[in-house]
């Protein structure tokens, strides 16, 4: 009797596995963080390292010492990567929001040596941050912390901020004036070969044909001998016969 109690627990137990290996992958997955992030550059970074030796004997003593800048950027770009995923990495400065320098002083045991960090607001070149730390990790983490701090207050800021690297837009030019339309008025008098004055300008002598600008005019027709003759016309356009029956004084 007690093996078949045995035995239904153990089905029972396989039976229950699967039920719950399903409901656990039926789970939806969480999605991610649709908020932008701040593009990082990291600048040309070196790793200063000085190294030396000496000896001698009664008679003299010698000594030799050597060092150098060692290209450290690589290595930053992969700690911040590891460090600060919430942020994003980027190879075009143009296209970042912040700028990270970094100094890496190797060459000295482990709590000699200082790595001086600092970031800056890429557009406007301000500070936001530096200090000196014992490894690259920390300041990698420090720094990733301060600019992720001032991207949550000034993302806004800085997206609106203009850009003193953008290229200038192309100079505007004005579209030139266009010209002016003109009437003309086909002028005659009686008797003929008066002189023509239009706007207080002398233009010709009877019969004439002469261009104005639309608008109003002022039209005077004057002979020796004969009474002056003066129309003020509103003219739009085309030609207009204008002909001047003069008077004898």
């Amino acid at each position: 009797m007690m093996r078949k109690i045995v035995a239904a627990v153990f089905v029972m137990s396989l039976s229950v596995v699967p039920m719950c290996v399903a409901q656990v992958a039926q789970v939806a997955p969480v999605p991610a963080d649709s908020a932008p992030q701040p593009r990082i550059y990291v600048t040309d970074s070196n790793s200063w390292q000085v190294s030396g030796g000496g000896g001698g004997t009664a008679g003299g003593f010698g000594g030799s010492s050597s060092g150098g800048a060692a290209p450290q950027t690589a290595e930053i770009i992969k700690t911040f990567g590891q460090r600060c995923p919430q942020a994003v990495i980027n190879n075009h400065l143009q296209m970042a929001d912040y700028v990270v320098e970094l100094d890496h002083e190797g060459g000295k045991g482990m709590f000699a040596h200082k790595d001086k960090v600092a970031a800056f607001v890429r557009k406007s070149g301000d500070s936001i941050f530096s200090e000196s730390t014992l490894s690259v990790g920390g300041s990698v983490q420090d720094a990733c912390k301060a600019i992720t701090t001032h991207w949550g207050a000034h993302a806004a800021d800085l997206a609106a901020m203009p850009d003193p690297n953008a290229p200038a837009p192309p100079p505007v030019v004005a579209a030139a004036p266009a010209a002016a339309t003109k009437a003309s008025l086909s002028i005659t008098s009686t008797p003929a070969g008066a002189d023509i004055t239009i706007n207080g300008s002398f233009v010709g002598n009877t019969p004439s044909v002469v261009d104005v600008y639309p608008g109003e005019n002022v039209v005077l027709i004057q002979k020796k001998g004969f009474a002056d003759w003066t129309r003020t016309l509103k003219v739009k356009g085309g030609t207009i016969n204008l002909n001047a029956e003069l008077d004898a004084k």
